[in-house]
């Protein structure tokens, strides 16, 4: 019989396109922490602080072994092996599922045949795989465990790979010549989400490439718009090009979109020379070392081009950056999935303060004032 584990929408568990019942929230909290981990073992300690939101009973290892033993119970009725799936290891259990039982795994397997491909300059194959890698998606990623530590992380996680998928899933579309078909999509995420300049690049490119030259350049007002008006900045220098192109009606070949991933590199705001008492400053890194922050725009994250470069997963590429403003030293959330938080508390902008916390992703920064 086929198993197969869906986490990318509410957790389910089908064997042979059946749903099998695996229980309420706290043993659908168990499965989806294994099935997030698959063919690894997670201690129970680490599956309690799951499973319960960091405050587990004194007696959680008694109640893992319950949920597991109706998971393989539920298993073994549907026609299952259940000790080759579910395993007791000496700290904890372990999922042995392989990636085209999950939907989780078959959505990454797909996504990175799909960027091989369009490396290799099949676009249609990387349209083709792309697409496939999205269709396992049934909504947000383990929805019916909202207010879950694990979950919510690792929803917003993969809410930004879904988000890039898609994005190059457009960009497979243009190279193919099919521009017109994606511009109804790049409408709904640019105003869904209005500060991620490749979108508006791919946008731009779409309805320029669709005669539609009008439109092309009032979404160049737009975007300037927004990001004037949100962030207080221009468009980077690749949307810029863009513009300039689409201005004087040059042709325009799907290279230029490999450049828009690129865009946000001169994102940088103009200085007022105004005297404050927090103008100048410091990250201190968790391992203890110290990055000064630039006055010409400081901008943190995942990519190669930001000035902190964070080897976190749960940080988005372009994730935050700070400016010098009139009030002092502003951080801005650059529309990140996982959101910034200056003292634990969620901003879209906030002054600086010495002795500040900025957490970014699963790093915590310190803020120091040098004055």
């Amino acid at each position: 019989m086929t198993l197969d584990l869906r986490v990318l929408g509410p957790v389910r568990l089908l064997v042979g396109g059946e749903p099998v019942p695996v229980g309420g929230p706290k043993p659908r909290a168990l499965l989806a922490a294994l099935a997030v981990n698959r063919r690894r073992a997670v201690s129970s300690s680490t599956l309690a602080d799951m499973v319960w939101n960091e405050e587990p009973p004194d007696a959680y290892a008694a109640s893992l072994q319950v949920f597991v033993s109706n998971i393989r119970k539920a298993l073994r009725i549907s026609g299952v092996d259940p000790a080759g799936v579910l395993r007791t290891e000496s700290s904890g259990y372990r999922l042995e599922i392989a990636d085209e039982a999950c939907d989780l795994g078959r959505f990454e397997a797909a996504r990175d045949a799909g960027t091989r491909a369009s490396s290799a300059g099949d676009h249609a194959s990387a349209s083709r795989l792309l697409s496939h890698a999205l269709r396992e998606w049934n909504g947000r990623a383990l929805s019916d465990l909202t207010g879950l530590g694990f979950a919510d992380s690792f929803a917003t996680a993969m809410e930004e790979e879904r988000l890039l998928a898609v994005s190059a899933r457009f960009d497979a579309e243009i190279a193919c010549g099919r521009a017109t078909a994606v511009i109804g999509e790049l409408v709904a995420l640019t105003s869904e989400h209005p500060l991620r300049e490749p979108l508006w690049g791919q946008l731009i490119t779409a309805l320029y490439l669709s005669e539609r030259h009008a439109d092309a350049l009032e979404a160049c007002r737009r975007v300037r718009t927004v990001l004037a008006e949100e962030l207080g900045i221009d468009p980077g220098p690749a949307l810029v090009e863009l513009e300039r192109r689409v201005l004087r009606q040059e042709p325009l070949s799907t290279v230029e979109m490999k450049n828009v991933e690129r865009m946000a590199a001169a994102m940088t705001d103009t200085v007022t020379e105004v005297p404050r008492t927090v103008r100048s400053g410091q990250l201190r890194l968790p391992d203890g070392r110290t990055v000064v922050v630039a006055h010409g725009g400081f901008r943190i994250g995942r990519m190669t081009d930001n000035d902190l470069i964070l080897d976190d997963p749960k940080a988005s590429r372009y994730h935050a950056q700070i400016k010098l403003g009139r009030a002092g030293l502003l951080i801005e959330d650059l529309d990140s999935a996982n959101g910034v938080f200056v003292n634990e508390q969620p901003i879209d902008s906030a002054l600086l303060a010495d002795g500040d916390s900025i957490r970014i992703g699963g790093t915590v920064l310190g803020f120091q004032a040098v004055r």
